[in-house]
């Protein structure tokens, strides 16, 4: 029996004519993309079950949680960090969506040429289609970007909920101190919001379930780069993005279960692909649900994806934190250290992303690079050509993709990256 949640939506002050629009949408090309997959993992039942409930059961839950007294924090950047929340007993869940969505809308408070990301935050904003950020008790940004830095001026207007987290762009000894500060003021705010005091033993516990966590998807990234790819792109790409919004004790003992399979199916030569499917890396801006746009392209163009260098992919989930201090101050230094790794594009210089790809490449056997970038975005379209010459010039074939969420370069789109894969083979 299907459960009505209409009531619940209702609540917290959803357009419940425009959510069903997003629902209707959602859940056909979740039919067309991934289920008409074909021998799939048993165990992404799991991921399906969640995306069949991603505005149900899972909001329900927080719901609950918040009647019983808990508190739930929204963010929009991997740089919140989730250790911090889960310390004073709050629950985080990403808020980034991929979609369009009121545009019109949208376009009265922001230029037309604001990247996608952005501009779908607040289209989702706006039209109350996101139940995840209508019940937030705290919705976090943060300044990666001069695009988002002045969306959340406007924003702020529109809620009364919005802290800003101002982030380093350079990864300096001024940087780092920033970053403390900005992660000390944190730790007060979420303090302050749920009415608990961090101690040693509180952010040890967060930093515990942060780090399985990530270990689970650093297993599973480890298990695409078998020349047997056990689990397709899409599929992993799934687990990644849900990643930011499940529970995350069941979130890693799902992700851990599914690979004990892909470790049978290596064991067994079960793959998706056969020995000749070219093998790609995507490298840029994060790809939040429903973006599956280009993936779906790739992967139906005869490609397997075996891996994400993204926000949504390995560059959020890599490192763990150091845990061994025995003092909040040195557990802070830990966060600082691990998020400060963190090769985003705002960071100038940012060698360091190059290198990873790089790294990234040859652990996943991959055949080339698919540069993804969002329009407008410009730290990200900046890195492309540069990455691209370094890249090419190790041997290492690219393709330079810039889109949005719409659906009308999907020809366009297919027609160059069929190209590509035809290059790779």
């Amino acid at each position: 029996m299907t459960t009505d949640y209409t009531p619940m939506w209702k609540d917290l002050g959803l357009d419940l004519t425009a959510h069903d629009a997003l629902l209707g949408v959602l859940g056909q090309a979740y039919g067309d993309i991934y289920q008409s997959q074909k021998n799939r993992p048993s165990g992404m039942g799991y991921f399906d079950f969640v995306v069949s409930e991603v505005h149900g059961l899972r909001v329900k839950e927080l719901v609950d949680a918040k009647a019983k007294g808990r508190k739930v924090i929204g963010s929009y950047c991997v740089f919140v960090p989730e250790e911090i929340t889960l310390a004073v007993e709050a629950i985080h869940v990403g808020l980034c969506s991929g979609a369009d969505f009121a545009m019109d809308e949208v376009e009265k408070y922001l230029p037309r040429n604001t990247c996608a990301l952005i501009k779908s935050a607040m289209g989702f904003k706006l039209a109350k289609v996101c139940p995840y950020l209508e019940c937030a008790d705290m919705v976090v940004g943060e300044n990666t970007c001069d695009g988002k830095k002045k969306a959340y001026e406007v924003m702020g207007a529109m809620m009364d909920n919005l802290y800003v987290m101002d982030l380093p762009q350079v990864k300096s000894a001024e940087g780092k101190a920033l970053l403390k500060a900005e992660f000390l003021r944190y730790k007060e705010a979420a303090e302050t919001l749920t009415g608990k005091t961090i101690d040693v033993a509180a952010l040890k516990q967060g930093i515990s379930l942060v780090n399985n966590k990530r270990k689970a998807m650093a297993r599973l990234a480890a298990l695409r780069h078998n020349a047997n790819a056990p689990i397709s792109g899409l599929d992993a790409l799934l687990a990644n993005q849900i990643f930011f919004f499940d529970d995350p004790v069941r979130f890693t003992d799902s992700v851990n279960a599914l690979c004990d399979e892909l470790e049978k199916r290596v064991e067994q030569n079960v793959s998706v692909t056969d020995a000749n499917t070219p093998r790609i890396l995507i490298s840029g801006c994060p790809m939040a649900v429903p973006n599956w746009k280009l993936p779906a392209i790739v992967e139906s163009s005869g490609a397997v994806i075996v891996g994400e260098e993204s926000c949504v992919g390995e560059r959020g989930c890599r490192n763990l934190v150091d845990d061994s201090a025995d003092d909040l101050d040195g557990l802070i230094d830990a966060l600082v250290e691990r998020y400060l790794a963190i090769d985003c594009a705002i960071f100038t210089p940012n060698t360091e992303r190059t290198d990873h790809i790089k790294e990234m490449a040859q652990a996943s056997k991959a055949d080339g690079v698919i540069q993804y970038t969002l329009n407008f975005c410009q730290p990200y379209a900046m890195e492309t050509m540069p990455i691209e010459n370094e890249l090419e010039a190790t041997g290492l074939p690219t393709l330079r993709i810039e889109t949005d969420y719409s659906q009308e370069d999907m020809g366009q789109l297919q027609t160059r990256v069929e190209a590509f894969v035809e290059l790779l083979k």
